[in-house]
């Protein structure tokens, strides 16, 4: 109906009505189909073409807060990549839910091309009739991951270097394994640098409002135990104990030095900015759709893992 309405060929119609008529087809052309769609009120219907097709020309990402600046990050680089090739579809899981199996399966049942998961629960089967990759899933199979060692290796050293030799983690409630993996290798460094951790325990959803309340509560205690700096395990953490030592009067970094993991674009703003481990988003992302697009066309899929590294600011330089 469309394409009769426009005096064109459904050929034509697909390409313009799927965003793939740039350089295929004339502008006026697209445009008398674009009027004969609202005329109409014709809607794609994504599922249908996908059953006849055997596969869809969508690519669904899977996280668990996209309102999370490192998460709209990630879905730059993702979009970047897969270009006019492919529709990203965004999906967030629960409040405080990792992706998890069952929601693989309830988006591998409108047959996409892809699907990619980032920061899945650990233990998780997330084997699916269409390809599936994980982004910063340590031990996930197809999983595109950061090698976080330098940069863990270079805050210990780091703080180390500036006389710490005791020092607080605030851990997220994450199930997702880089959360567990960033912990033990934060460990590891320290006892081979000759710094303790506190046994202080303390961790909080990947809020700045939950994090500030756990900092709050937990302040003292670390203080107590001698802690001259606390990490956080993602820098929406380490906001929350900026935002507790202000106030409660622990000046920073004189009384407490902060540091923490992702260094988005806010904690070079922060007051004071933020030392955090890099991990790029974008570049996870990239890297990601790759290893898909890869897979897609039959191609090596091979992606090292992803560098990092320490960007040193005012909240533990001083």
């Amino acid at each position: 109906m469309v394409a009769d309405r426009a005096g064109t060929s459904i050929a034509t119609v697909s390409l313009v009505v799927n965003g793939k008529d740039r350089g295929r087809v004339s502008a006026p052309i697209a445009e008398r189909v674009r009027a004969a769609v609202d005329e109409l009120g014709y809607v794609v219907d994504h599922a249908a073409s996908s059953l006849a097709r055997g596969s869809g020309d969508l690519v669904v990402l899977i996280a668990p807060d996209l309102s999370n600046p490192f998460f709209a990050e990630v879905i730059r680089g993702v979009r970047d990549t897969v270009g006019d090739r492919f529709q990203l579809v965004l999906s967030v899981t629960e409040r405080g839910q990792q992706p998890a199996t069952a929601d693989v399966r309830r988006f591998e049942r409108l047959r996409p091309a892809g699907i990619l998961v980032d920061a899945p629960a650990s233990g998780e089967d997330l084997v699916a009739s269409v390809p599936v990759v994980q982004l910063d899933a340590p031990g996930g199979p197809d999983a595109v991951n950061y090698d976080l060692s330098p940069g863990v290796q270079e805050l210990v050293a780091h703080l180390a270097g500036l006389g710490h030799r005791r020092i607080g983690y605030l851990d997220g409630t994450s199930r997702a394994a880089t959360f567990a993996v960033r912990r033990e290798l934060l460990h590891d460094a320290a006892r081979a640098a000759d710094v303790a951790v506190s046994p202080v325990d303390a961790r909080a959803d990947l809020t700045v409002d939950a994090a500030a309340q756990v900092a709050a509560a937990t302040l003292d205690a670390w203080l107590e135990d001698g802690v001259t700096a606390v990490v956080a395990a993602a820098d929406t953490l380490a906001y929350g104990v900026l935002r507790a030592a202000a106030a409660n009067g622990v000046a920073i970094p004189g009384q407490l030095a902060v540091a923490g993991f992702d260094d988005l674009p806010s904690s070079s703003v922060t007051a004071p900015a933020l030392t955090s481990v890099a991990l790029p988003g974008a570049d996870l992302g990239r890297a990601a759709a790759l290893r898909l697009l890869a897979t897609l066309d039959g191609t090596a899929a091979e992606v090292p893992a992803l560098p990092t590294r320490l960007v040193a600011r005012a909240s533990t330089t001083g």
